[in-house]
């Protein structure tokens, strides 16, 4: 009997073994084959600074149909300039002489990401010995370069690259010196940026930057103008400084990519501000998902940390020093996802949705296919003291429809009651919109001129609740003009040689009043640029020389003329020059 239980009790072990064994092993293989095709699902990724001219580059030939470019929602990576870059070097008899000279200068900055192209190994037999030599794979023992050439020819502060790991170094030096409302303005700023790639699958980047500015007239809080806000450490009564960083690591697929950091996210088009998102607030926090599944849609989720200012009274507590405590601020966030339809080459439509809440994390905000005002309805239960500050906004892209020419519009919905239009007595339309358009070498090659009108309603971007403002840091998150305003902006850029050009800007501003909180609730709405209202006429001009990859000199002429209006209805007019010549190196 004792026999018999035993030789059971083996066979029970030996099934029992066998079976987590062998799925064990099942799962070890499927791992395995996971693994072993990595490479072919995920590659690396890192976002290209916003003001690269790149963007600039590419912009304009895509408004000429030479390529397509998706860039509704930027910074976007190096790799999808690489592809774009390539693709330009097969449609190379497109382009005029200047072009392909800047083409080739763009080569070399994006030399590794073009390496990693499939189709550039075509492109590269075209090319001279020493460039196929330059887009080949380093090999295993690893190349580095100092204060020198990199593999693909050009120059860095430190390169290093192997089969495993690739980073790149640059400095950021820069000086500026000029008048401001005659008195004398410098800016200093130092600090390093560097980007990188580790094994196929992760890419990096990381910029940083210290500030000193010095100067009577010095714009501290940077009103009233696109210059990104600060926030400033050493404030005297003629000095400001302050450091700004920026950072990301990521990864892409062939249908996707993720990435977690803290930048900017600028959203839509429009030459002297965006609408939706800017870069007028300091960079925050963020993860962000892009899916492009086909090439007729894509998809955008991010979702980002910001900076409330309001003290928490429950967090502030005593410290070890007497009459010192200690001081927290309430948590705000921001998410927002993007839908895009590309339904034929050079036309899209955007429609996206964003939300502004605060105090602490939601699934429903953190989930990207989630319907933010209705989660706003379910987390307040119908309560508009206990919701969150929701937008809607519409943007449409036409580039080469009408050749050379990039035509666009935006729509931003903050608030708006579908049943109170057509009502005087009850509307209250909190939306702001931007159209506009460039023409690209019309009449001559490397010209383009730009022209764009933006209006934004009273109170849009405003909430009662002070965690709940579209802002951060203070600063608001869209337009730099913010509410009851619109701008008639103007620009002409010409490029003269590779590296080199000029641009003549104007625009006029019409500003309103603030108002208080309780107008942004009367119905119906204030009127347009109702209360005492200051009209803006500005006007400018830019040389800038890109010497070699990142190192600049440039020249700035800027004129402002405010015309504040009076009780008694008159106007009083004041004018402001700048001119600063500026040398610097590093984005």
């Amino acid at each position: 009997m004792q026999a018999i239980f035993v030789d059971e009790f083996i066979k029970i072990e030996q099934t029992y073994w066998y079976k987590m064994i062998n799925n064990k092993i099942k799962y070890f293989l499927v791992l395995s084959l996971l693994f072993s095709n990595f490479s072919l699902l995920f590659s690396q990724t890192v976002n290209q600074p916003l003001d690269s001219d790149v963007y600039q580059y590419l912009s304009r030939l895509s408004q000429r149909g030479v390529i397509e470019l998706k860039d509704e929602i930027r910074p976007l990576s190096r790799k999808y300039f690489a592809e774009k870059l390539v693709q330009l070097k097969i449609e190379s008899d497109k382009l005029t002489p200047l072009e392909l000279q800047e083409l080739d200068f763009y080569y070399q900055d994006f030399g590794r990401e073009i390496s990693r192209i499939p189709q550039s190994r075509e492109v590269a037999k075209e090319f001279s010995k020493k460039q196929t030599d330059s887009l080949s794979h380093p090999d295993k023992s690893g190349q580095a370069a100092i204060a020198g050439a990199d593999s693909y020819g050009r120059f860095r502060l430190f390169s290093y690259e192997d089969s495993l790991f690739a980073i790149n170094l640059s400095p950021i030096l820069g000086y500026s010196s000029g008048t401001n409302d005659g008195e004398k303005q410098t800016h200093l700023w130092n600090g390093f940026s560097v980007y990188g790639y580790l094994t196929d699958y992760i890419g990096f980047s990381f910029n940083f930057r210290d500030n000193s500015e010095v100067g009577n007239n010095i714009n501290r809080y940077k009103a009233f103008t696109p210059t990104t806000g600060i926030t400033d450490t050493k404030p005297t009564s003629n000095s400001v400084e302050y450091s700004e960083f920026r950072a990301m690591i990521g990864t892409d697929w062939s249908w996707g990519s993720f990435s977690i950091g803290k930048d900017f996210i600028n959203w839509g088009y429009g030459e002297g501000g965006l609408l939706t998102l800017s870069s007028k607030a300091p960079s925050f926090p963020y993860f962000r998902l892009d899916l492009y599944p086909t090439d007729w849609i894509s998809f955008n989720y991010f979702h980002a940390w910001l900076e409330s200012d309001v003290v928490d009274s429950m967090g502030i507590y005593p410290t070890y020093r007497d009459e010192i405590v200690r001081t927290q601020y309430r948590s705000k966030f921001l998410a927002s996802h993007t839908l895009t339809l590309h339904p034929f080459s050079g036309l899209s439509f955007s429609l996206g949705e964003s939300v502004v809440y605060s105090d602490k994390l939601e699934f429903l905000y953190l989930f990207p296919l989630s319907f933010f005002r209705a989660a706003d309805h379910y987390y307040s239960n119908q309560s508009n003291d206990a919701g969150a500050n929701s937008q809607f906004f519409f943007s449409l892209s036409s580039r080469n429809h009408i050749p050379n020419t990039h035509l666009f519009a935006t729509l931003l919905i903050d608030e708006i009651a579908l049943s109170d239009i057509g009502d005087p007595e009850k509307e209250r339309p909190q939306l702001g919109y931007v159209f506009g358009g460039s023409v690209t070498d019309l009449p001559l090659d490397n010209l383009t001129f730009a022209l764009n009108y933006t209006r934004i309603n009273p109170f849009v971007y405003r909430h009662y609740i002070p965690t709940q403002t579209y802002e951060s840091r203070g600063y608001v998150l869209g337009h730099w003009m913010q509410h009851n305003a619109d701008q008639l902006y103007f620009s002409l850029n010409y490029r003269i040689i590779r590296g080199l050009q000029t641009k003549v800007w104007a625009e006029l501003i019409r500003k309103g009043g603030d108002g208080v909180v309780d107008d942004q609730y009367t119905r119906p709405s204030q009127e347009f640029l109702f209360g005492l209202r200051n009209n803006y006429t500005n006007y400018g001009f830019n040389a800038k020389y890109e010497i070699i990859h990142e190192a600049f000199v440039s020249l700035d002429f800027k004129s402002f003329l405010t015309s504040e209006e009076q009780e008694s209805g008159t106007f009083v007019d004041t004018r402001r020059n700048e001119f600063f010549m500026s040398l610097n190196y590093g984005f």
